[in-house]
């Protein structure tokens, strides 16, 4: 099989530089283009300027030519950004794996839209831990049941734009799921003053930012006697990276339609 010809988008930003070294390292894609917006410092250079096994593919800010070559983007930008070279992929049939977090109700109903027409792998975390952390989260969830308290937390860099993580609201929608309960009615995102009793069934969140931290999550399942922690810890954006690789071979062989990581890994 060839490989899978990829197209990177926010190639300056450290996500994108993360993106870019695991293409040009890994068997079975190849890395044809770079986008990024005019404003980036990288815009218009070679992208073997910060990874060398990149030389010759030069960032462009234009994302019809960007696509021009390749099979599949892979987006973790903004999401104005994202849903902007959204439409060049549809325009294109190029598919695309998204790892854009902080989507409103319209941004996700044109992704949707446009997954008539192209194949698109959308999750907030490509980690195949998280994705392993989940399931356990869900099956904790569903043996002990809502007589235990259920309380998701994370700790990002002071850069991260959106809260709670977009992997906070994918655990709390597995605690959720396994209730047979719906996170829009369940969740609890801010506590602050006389907020009286704990409403049993709820789902809480807590979000921290500060310093450089990667991304931590914990579930919390505090029940009568004891608690229990499941905890995933990222110590690198490279776990991120070899997920969206292993998405990109996926998504490039996939029919139109929107994907997870779950379809990524055979998992349903």
């Amino acid at each position: 099989m060839s490989s899978v010809r990829l197209a990177i988008a926010g190639a300056g930003g450290r996500m994108g530089r993360v993106l870019i070294e695991a293409a040009a390292s890994t068997p079975g894609v190849m890395l044809v283009s770079a986008l990024d917006i005019a404003a980036s410092p990288m815009a218009g250079h070679d992208a073997g300027e910060f990874c060398a096994a990149a030389t010759g593919v030069k960032v462009v800010t234009d994302a019809s030519a960007a696509l021009a070559d390749a099979d599949v983007l892979i987006d973790f930008t903004r999401p104005e950004g994202t849903l902007a070279h959204l439409r060049a992929c549809r325009a294109a049939r190029r598919g695309m794996v998204i790892g854009t977090t902080g989507f409103s109700a319209a941004g996700l109903d044109e992704i949707r839209a446009a997954s008539h027409d192209i194949a698109i792998m959308m999750a907030p975390n490509m980690s195949i831990g998280v994705i392993v952390m989940s399931r356990l989260v869900e099956m904790a969830s569903r043996v002990l049941g809502p007589e235990y308290d259920a309380e998701v937390f994370e700790i990002h860099h002071n850069k991260k734009v959106d809260a709670p993580s977009g992997t906070a609201l994918m655990l709390g929608r597995a605690v959720a799921r396994a209730r047979g309960a719906n996170l829009d009615e369940s969740a609890v995102f801010a506590r602050h003053g006389d907020t009286g009793e704990r409403k049993a069934g709820t789902i809480g969140f807590a979000a921290l930012r500060g310093g450089d931290v990667v991304g931590d999550h914990t579930v919390f399942f505090a029940g009568s006697g004891e608690r229990i922690e499941i905890t995933h810890r990222s110590n690198s954006r490279v776990t991120y990276a070899q997920g969206a690789m292993r998405a990109a071979r996926f998504i490039a062989a996939a029919k139109p339609g929107l994907y997870d990581m779950d379809d990524v890994l055979g998992l349903r």
